[in-house]
């Protein structure tokens, strides 16, 4: 099993919505950038000689405040799995960083693993007599936030961390819904829409069951909502889609792609016109052309009554005998 790349994830997230990941989570800092001027820099690798260990900042952003002369710096620093003294780690980076450029600098920890902890967003050095430091950033724990309170905002990065959110195993297949219909209002170019269902998907995994379940909620709704969501779904995995072909050409894995194109075609029209998902499956299984099916599945999504329906699968069977 692939080990998930939690840093290449976020960094790409981040990096192409970081306007946006701002004013969702840190407004008052929104208000006062000028993100008409947002320059990412190059990775910094800081070694500590102490524990022999070497630590890459992850996000660097070099912008300036609105009205004010002078360049900043913002760091956002990732963090997937627990570690002792994270605190003392982001003091390190800022002042490494502030050694370097000598601006100032704006630190935020994103803490996106599953657990629920309080982590600590000060690092203090004093004395009885005096005290010598208090380093303070910002941070954000994703597993504490409630999915909920996210789901009306048109806001990219909100969609894409749905699936770190804090949520019930029964919610799953809420919070996916929930994320499409989010993709679907905001209707991003196909390139950012593949970027966040490949992020959402990748923390938030659907069983056969629980797919099962989604689709008969996407056939409770309106029509046109759910043309519009499938078109977005189509969209994003059109990529992985042609991918997948040329590994099931190489590996002989054809046949599986063009099963799995049925069964979302027996889903839709047994979730949105009410039809037997056997008898569709029927004639579905005289089309053996992916091509044929990806068409027919496209024009689903457009038929308004199970008739039409029924008429654009079956003159696509027609045509290819």
């Amino acid at each position: 099993m692939n080990q998930i790349d939690h840093d290449r994830l976020f960094k790409e997230l981040l990096e192409t919505f970081f306007t946006e990941f701002i004013e969702l989570f840190f407004p008052a800092a929104a208000q006062a950038i000028d993100m008409g001027h947002i320059k990412f820099l190059q990775q910094e690798l800081f070694t500590d000689i102490t524990a022999g260990q070497k630590h890459q900042v992850d996000i660097l952003v070099e912008t300036r405040l609105k009205g004010e002369p002078g360049l900043i710096l913002v760091h956002v620093e990732p963090q997937s799995y627990i570690q002792k003294d994270f605190h003392e780690r982001m003091f390190i980076y800022f002042s490494r960083l502030y050694e370097k450029y000598r601006l100032k600098i704006i630190p935020v920890a994103v803490f996106s693993y599953d657990q629920i902890r309080d982590e600590p967003d000060t690092f203090e050095l004093s004395f009885p007599f005096i005290a010598v430091l208090r380093f303070h950033f910002y941070k954000l724990e994703l597993k504490k936030l409630n999915w909920r309170d996210y789901i009306h905002h048109n806001n990219p990065v909100a969609a894409a961390l749905l699936s770190k959110m804090g949520f019930k195993p029964e919610e799953k297949v809420r919070v996916k819904l929930e994320f499409l219909r989010m993709l679907a209002r905001m209707q991003l170019d196909p390139a950012r829409m593949e970027l966040l269902g490949g992020f959402f998907e990748t923390y938030l995994k659907l069983s056969r069951e629980e797919e099962e379940k989604l689709y008969a909620e996407l056939g409770k709704m309106d029509a046109k909502e759910v043309a519009t969501i499938m078109q977005v779904t189509t969209s994003w995995h059109e990529k992985g889609r042609i991918e997948g072909r040329i590994e099931g050409r190489i590996e002989g894995r054809q046949e599986g792609a063009v099963e799995a194109k049925r069964d979302d075609i027996c889903k839709y029209m047994a979730a949105r016109f009410k039809q037997d998902a056997d008898s569709v499956l029927k004639k579905a299984k005289l089309l053996n052309d992916l091509d044929a099916l990806d068409r027919v599945l496209t024009e689903l999504y457009s038929a308004d009554s199970a008739e039409e329906a029924r008429a654009i699968l079956w003159d696509a069977v027609g045509k290819s005998i």
